[in-house]
């Protein structure tokens, strides 16, 4: 099996939440034009072709016992993720939710020690207190301003849903020990789709026609990153790949500005160098461990 260096998964992390964060910026703006539910409904119906053909492509067999139950978990906690976040996506400033979701990662290094057995190195220790520091240093640079029920009910949801994420940093690990990026990708899409397809007879509307290329966007987008995180985690452990979530800041600052007009401040800047200066520093952190090579 070839193995591939660490710092190659990091930078592979790295580029999967970079398209994730930009799928955000479609959600978001989708879930103001026709709903939370019904976007995230249609946007998961409208990955599982997507997903599926590569996933055939392997002439895979269908996974069994703990396998599957990994696969339906995982689908489970991240339709509750990803309704409790888009939902208070929608209420929320973009640079802000983020900025509130980054307890996951530091959530996430405690469970994989616990959990998964990892060591926690005291690079990936540093970098995440570096990071963290530059998202106090954003939130200081906020101009404190009273928020209405909405907006308050909005922050509480995104942090339920960053602690959800949290756990499912861990399931994201476990899962690419025994499953390959292909299958990771097309059973988290079709297992989200059925969870929130059991509310259709209630809820689900068709979106107009002239939202659909946004919502096959957004598809993309997230199955792209689904790809990209699934092969990451299978090759550098989550205690040292969690510190990656911290690039979601910049990424949210720039189309929140880009896309909704939501302006960046110079504290946001600083903030943003420090977090970027904590990865380099969990990047470079560990030695080359060997890992198990699932794509060839």
């Amino acid at each position: 099996m070839r193995q591939t260096p660490t710092i190659i998964a990091f930078a592979v992390a790295c580029l999967g939440i970079a398209v994730f964060s930009s799928m955000d910026a479609v959600v978001k703006h989708l879930s103001l034009a026709i709903g939370t539910y019904n976007t995230l409904l249609w946007r998961s119906l409208a990955g599982v072709p997507m997903t599926l053909s590569p996933w055939l492509l392997r002439r895979p067999t269908w996974p069994q016992g703990k396998v599957l139950r990994i696969h339906i978990e995982r689908g489970l906690v991240a339709a509750l993720m990803a309704v409790l976040f888009f939902w208070g996506l929608a209420r929320t400033p973009m640079a802000q939710a983020i900025a509130l979701t980054f307890i996951s990662p530091l959530i996430a290094q405690g469970l994989a020690v616990v959990l998964l057995k990892e060591r926690l190195r005291r690079g990936a220790m540093l970098g995440s207190a570096l990071a963290l520091v530059g998202v106090i240093v954003i939130l200081s640079g906020q101009a404190m301003k009273a928020m209405d029920a909405e907006a308050a009910l909005g922050a509480v949801a995104v942090v339920l849903s960053a602690v959800a994420y949290a756990y499912n940093i861990i399931l994201m690990r476990r899962q690419s020990q025994v499953a390959d990026a292909y299958e990771v990708a097309f059973f988290q899409n079709g297992i989200v789709a059925i969870v929130l397809a059991c509310a259709m007879p209630w809820m689900a509307e068709l979106p107009p026609a002239p939202h659909w290329p946004a919502i096959i966007a957004a598809a993309a987008l997230a199955s792209f990153s689904l790809f990209l995180l699934s092969w990451a985690y299978a090759r550098a452990e989550a205690s040292y790949l969690a510190p990656v979530e911290f690039t979601a800041f910049v990424w949210a600052s720039l189309w929140g500005f880009v896309v909704f007009g939501e302006h960046v401040r110079l504290t946001t800047v600083a903030g943003a160098a420090l977090i970027i200066g904590g990865c380099l520093i969990a990047a470079r952190s560990p030695a080359n461990l060997p890992e198990r090579d699932i794509l060839p």
